[in-house]
């Protein structure tokens, strides 16, 4: 296997992590009849937009960089958000 090859199955793992997040969405807010974004959503979110980064970044593609890193600091701030409210709660 080539290295352009490895890269290749590297982007792709990072589309299937980021586009599996949208699935995870759709199951969840199935089995809990109301639309329900779980925190799983993004965790995904986050790998599979830093995985999608550096192949962006090996790309030297300067707007994909700049979509997935600004992408990815939403994710991470909204697992911040949600781990501060749950701290909050349990205090």
């Amino acid at each position: 296997m080539s290295s352009e090859q490895v890269w290749v199955a590297f982007g792709l793992l990072g589309q299937f992590l980021f586009s599996g997040r949208w699935m995870v969405q759709w199951f969840i807010s199935e089995k809990l009849g109301r639309s329900v974004v779980p925190t799983l959503f993004w965790y995904l979110s986050l790998g599979g937009g830093i995985v999608l980064l550096c192949y962006a970044i090996y790309r030297q593609d300067p707007v994909f960089i700049l979509g997935q890193a600004m992408g990815s600091a939403v994710y991470l701030r909204n697992l911040f958000l949600i781990y501060r409210e749950r701290a909050a709660a349990e205090a």
